[in-house]
C-alpha cells in the first residue's frame, strides 16, 4: 500500500502560505495587501483538498508540478490564449510558479479551460488553481529577471513593438520566435489509413496545448490547421514532426506555418473543434470554415460539407483486412511523441479513434488516478461503466483508507489518456472528478485473505467490453460526455414512455425524445444536464429490457 499512499499524496505539497513565506525570506516577492490569507492557512487547507479546486476567483493563479527544465517562456504561454499576462513569479526550486492575469475574467477564462483539459508542458500533466493573492509584486532580484525579461520580450510582440531588442535572457527562454504564428498547416500525404481530428490533436498535443484544429480537403488532398497556445509549441512540433509518417510509408506529414495567426471555428464536430469553446453546437452538415478563412485557401466553398465517412478517411479508401499485416506508428519520441506502436492494420479504424488493440506494448501507463469521487455512493462498477465508454477497463480499486480516490485500469495508455481527456472536471455524485497518470503499471489484486471490502473488482473478461472487436463501430463513435444519451438495442415492445419513465426513475428529467425514423431499434433521449445523463448511463447501460435486450447507452453527438 506505501506506493499507492505516494500516488495519492502527490498533490498534497505545503500549502501556498509556506511557498510566500519563502518569497518573502529571499527578497523577490511582496506580498500584496489580502496577503494574511495565507498566513490563515487558507491556501495550505484548499491546497490539501481538492489540488485542482477553483477556489476564490484572483488575478493570481497558482502552478504546480512544473516540469524541472521548464522555462519562463513556457509557463507565459499558458496564459497567453485568455489575456494579457502581466506578471510571473518562478519558484524552480519548488516546480511551482504564478502568473498574474490582466484581468479577474482573463484568469476566471484560464482556470475554467484548464480544469476540463489538462495542461501539458513536456509531456508533464501540470496543475492549476486560483491563488488567494489578488496580484504579484515582484522587484529585479536575480532570480526573478528571466521572468521579467521574458514578460517584457512578450509584451513587445503583444503591443506590435517588435524593433524593441529582445533581451538575452527572453531568446534563451524561447521567445525567439514569438512573433511567428501559431497556426501550423497540415497537409497528409499519402492517405491509405483514417487520419482524424483525434488521432491529429493525440500527436500534436505532446508538444503543447492545442485551442483548435479544423480539417479539410484541397486538391484532393487531406489537410487541418491547427492552433497552439503559442508560437513556440508550433515551432516545436514543425520541427519534430515535419516529415514523418502517421503508419509505416504512408500518411505522411507535411507541415509549415499559416498566414493565419487565429482559427475561428463555429462547430464542434469531426471535422472542426474549438477545445476552449466546448458550448459550440455540432452544426451537422456545415462547412467549419467562415467565408474569411475559406478564402485563405483560395475560392470560397472549397469544404465539402460532408468530407469524410464516419471512420475519418475517404469512402474509395478501404482498410485492407490481409491477415498478418501490421502498422507502425513511427512519429520519434522527441519530448513524448507517439512512441512506436504497433497496430493491425485490420483494425487501423481504431487508431482513428485514438484506441489502440489491447495488450500491445509501447502505448504508455494505463493506470488512471481518479480522485474528488463521493465516498459514499462510488462503486467499481459504476467506474467501470464510465470508464468504460472510453475503452476497457481492466480493473478498478478504491483506495481502502482514502475511499474519494481510485485506480482504474484501461486496456492500454492510448484508452486511459482518451478518458483522462473526455472525463477529466465531469461531475459525478455531484462532485468534479479529478484524473491523472498514475504512477502504478497495473492495479494489484488483493492477496487471499487480505481485506478488501469488495473495493477491488477484476472485469478482464467482462462481456461488457465496447471496444474488444476490432474494427467496431464503437470506435467511430466516440464522444465527450453529454446531456444527450444514444440508446440501442431496444426490443420492439418498448414504447417512448417506457423508456422515459425508466430514464426519470433515478431522478433525472427527462428533456426530449426521439426513436430514430429508419430503425427503431435506437433512439435519442435527453436528460436535464451532462451529470444526469452520466448517472443514466451508469445506472441503465446493460439493463434487461426483457426479450433478451439489454439496453446500450452511450454519449451522442446529436440534440434533440
Amino acid at each position: 500500500m506505501d506506493g499507492i499512499v505516494q500516488d495519492i499524496t502527490v498533490g498534497t505539497k505545503r500549502g501556498s502560505d509556506e511557498l510566500f513565506s519563502t518569497c518573502v525570506t529571499n527578497g523577490p516577492f511582496i506580498m500584496s495587501s489580502n496577503a494574511s490569507s495565507a498566513a490563515n492557512g487558507n491556501d495550505s487547507k484548499k491546497f490539501k483538498g481538492d489540488s485542482r479546486s477553483a477556489g476564490v476567483p484572483s488575478r493570481v493563479i497558482h502552478v504546480r508540478k512544473l516540469p524541472s527544465d521548464v522555462t519562463e517562456a513556457e509557463v507565459i504561454s499558458l496564459g497567453l490564449p485568455f489575456g494579457k499576462v502581466t506578471n510571473l513569479l518562478m519558484l524552480k526550486g519548488k516546480n511551482q510558479a504564478f502568473i498574474e492575469m490582466n484581468t479577474e475574467e482573463a484568469a476566471n477564462t484560464m482556470v475554467n479551460y484548464y480544469t476540463t483539459v489538462t495542461p501539458v508542458l513536456r509531456s508533464q500533466p501540470i496543475y492549476i488553481q486560483f491563488s488567494n493573492h489578488k496580484e504579484l509584486k515582484t522587484d529585479n532580484s536575480p532570480n526573478q529577471a528571466r521572468a521579467q525579461a521574458a514578460l517584457q520580450a512578450v509584451n513587445s510582440v503583444q503591443s506590435g513593438n517588435l524593433a524593441l531588442p529582445a533581451p538575452a535572457a527572453a531568446v534563451d527562454a524561447g521567445m525567439a520566435m514569438a512573433g511567428q504564428s501559431p497556426v501550423l498547416r497540415i497537409i497528409v500525404e499519402n492517405l491509405f489509413y483514417p487520419v482524424t481530428l483525434d488521432v491529429l490533436h493525440q500527436i500534436f498535443s505532446k508538444f503543447g496545448t492545442v485551442l483548435k484544429i479544423i480539417t479539410f480537403t484541397k486538391n484532393n488532398q487531406f489537410q487541418a490547421l491547427l492552433q497552439y497556445a503559442d508560437p513556440m509549441s508550433a515551432q516545436h512540433a514543425k520541427l519534430s514532426l515535419d516529415g514523418q509518417n502517421i503508419y509505416n510509408a504512408c500518411c505522411t506529414l507535411r507541415i509549415d506555418f499559416s498566414k493565419l495567426t487565429s482559427l475561428n471555428v463555429k462547430y464542434n464536430n469531426d471535422k472542426s473543434r474549438d477545445y476552449t469553446r466546448p458550448d459550440l453546437p455540432s452544426g451537422d452538415n456545415q462547412p467549419p470554415l467562415d467565408q474569411t478563412m475559406a478564402a485563405a485557401f483560395g475560392a470560397p466553398g472549397i469544404i465539402p460539407a460532408s468530407p469524410y465517412a464516419g471512420a475519418g478517411f475517404p469512402p474509395t479508401f478501404a482498410i485492407p483486412q490481409a491477415a498478418g499485416t501490421v502498422l507502425r506508428l513511427t512519429v520519434q519520441n522527441v519530448h513524448g511523441a507517439l512512441a512506436p506502436l504497433a497496430i493491425p492494420a485490420a483494425a487501423a479504424a481504431a487508431a482513428a479513434g485514438r484506441i489502440a488493440i489491447p495488450g500491445l506494448a509501447g502505448a504508455g501507463n494505463s493506470v488512471l488516478l481518479v480522485s474528488n469521487l463521493n465516498p459514499e455512493r462510488v462503486t467499481p462498477q459504476c467506474l467501470f461503466i464510465l470508464f468504460g465508454v472510453y475503452g476497457d477497463v481492466q480493473r478498478v480499486k478504491i483506495l481502502f483508507n482514502k475511499k474519494e480516490n481510485a485506480l482504474v485500469q484501461m486496456a492500454d495508455g492510448n484508452q486511459a489518456q482518451l478518458a483522462m481527456s473526455h472525463l477529466n472536471g465531469q461531475k459525478l455524485h455531484g462532485k468534479p472528478i479529478r484524473i491523472t497518470l498514475s504512477k502504478h503499471q497495473t492495479v494489484q489484486l488483493p492477496r487471499e485473505g487480505q481485506e478488501d471490502q469488495g473495493l477491488t473488482k477484476d472485469y478482464g473478461n467482462s462481456p461488457l467490453h465496447r471496444f474488444k472487436k476490432p474494427g467496431s463501430k464503437n470506435f467511430q463513435n466516440i464522444f465527450p460526455p453529454s446531456a444527450t444519451l444514444h440508446l440501442s438495442n431496444i426490443p420492439p415492445s418498448i414504447a417512448e414512455e417506457d423508456l422515459k419513465m425508466l430514464f426519470s426513475s433515478n431522478g433525472g428529467m427527462v428533456k426530449g425524445f426521439k426513436f430514430f425514423q429508419k430503425d427503431r431499434k435506437m433512439a435519442l433521449i435527453q436528460m436535464g444536464s451532462v451529470e444526469e445523463a452520466i448517472q443514466s448511463l451508469i445506472d441503465l447501460h446493460n439493463h434487461d429490457l426483457g426479450e433478451n435486450h439489454h439496453l446500450r447507452v452511450s454519449f451522442s453527438k446529436s440534440t434533440i
